[in-house]
């Protein structure tokens, strides 16, 4: 593997959906995530980390040291059991076997020497994880009105179903949808952590063709269409960095486009401004979209 990267970063994605509901919320029957105070729409940091995790898996084959640890049915006292078994080690509580298993999954996890990961359980202890790279919650532009549509299936599931309803065989149901919102994320990249779990160059390289590419290989009816539309790289020339995360974050304005009215309805109703003159010397800034 390559070096483990020596500079801090910050990032700011922009990203927007279509017709389609980016991330529904459990607790009030899979509405859009919505800010209860101001009516912004939401996606949460672990949505999208689920996002980069799928395509890096599809990108790398799930080869280590590629691997995922947080995958869909995974038992994660088996992922950590691969780290005893390759090692030779016993099952055991013991700090120093943790801390060498704890080393092995970072080189051969990919999201876990990237997020970081808390596998501290009481089978095939492998420690606790910080990893260098971060998301916040994703926040939408303006505020979002979520829409409701009843729709129609025409089949039933079952037969009782369809004697009830003479052959009719239909099924009522509601999805929710957002017409069009932009989303900005900020995100953290950590030089001393990436040294704590081997995060690399090729690693972070991938990361950013994750977020670049991620929504092609998420599509789905309940989505909509969902697209990147701006990542912006601030790359600090030191390991602690040159300039406080907030000031860089500040230098990206993100606005309606004058004489664009009414409701937001594409990325062209936006404007988005870099105010380079404010980037600090010791950053460079990079666009990758």
């Amino acid at each position: 593997m390559s070096d483990v990267i020596k500079n801090r970063y910050e990032f700011v994605l922009l990203f927007d959906v279509k017709d389609g509901n980016p991330n529904g919320d459990p607790d009030a029957g899979n509405l859009p995530r919505i800010d209860p105070e101001t009516g912004h729409g939401l996606v949460t940091d672990v949505c999208l980390k689920r996002k980069v995790r799928n395509y890096v898996a599809l990108v790398e084959k799930e080869q280590p040291p590629f691997e995922i640890y947080i995958k869909e049915k995974a038992v994660l006292t088996n992922q950590q059991e691969k780290a005893y078994k390759a090692l030779g080690l016993e099952n055991t509580q013991n700090a120093s076997v943790s801390e060498q298993t704890k080393r092995w999954m970072c080189k051969n996890f990919y999201d876990v020497r990237t997020f970081g990961a808390v596998m501290a359980l009481k089978d095939f202890n492998c420690g606790q994880v910080r990893g260098p790279v971060q998301l916040g919650f994703a926040r939408s532009v303006d505020q979002i009105v979520p829409a409701e549509h009843s729709i129609t299936r025409m089949a039933v599931a079952t037969q009782r179903e369809a004697d009830q309803q003479g052959g009719d065989n239909r099924t009522m149901g509601r999805k929710f949808t957002v017409p069009y919102a932009l989303y900005r994320v900020h995100g953290f990249v950590s030089a001393p952590l990436a040294g704590q779990t081997g995060f690399s160059d090729k690693d972070l390289e991938l990361f950013w063709n994750a977020l670049l590419n991620m929504f092609d290989h998420d599509r789905s009816a309940a989505r909509g269409e969902m697209n990147p539309r701006k990542l912006i790289i601030f790359k600090h020339a030191t390991e602690l960095g040159n300039a406080p995360a907030q000031k860089l974050f500040d230098a990206v304005h993100v606005a309606r486009r004058d004489g664009s009215n009414g409701p937001a309805r594409s990325f062209e109703d936006y404007e988005v401004v870099l105010a380079r003159d404010d980037v600090p010397e010791g950053v460079d800034l990079i666009e990758k979209l």
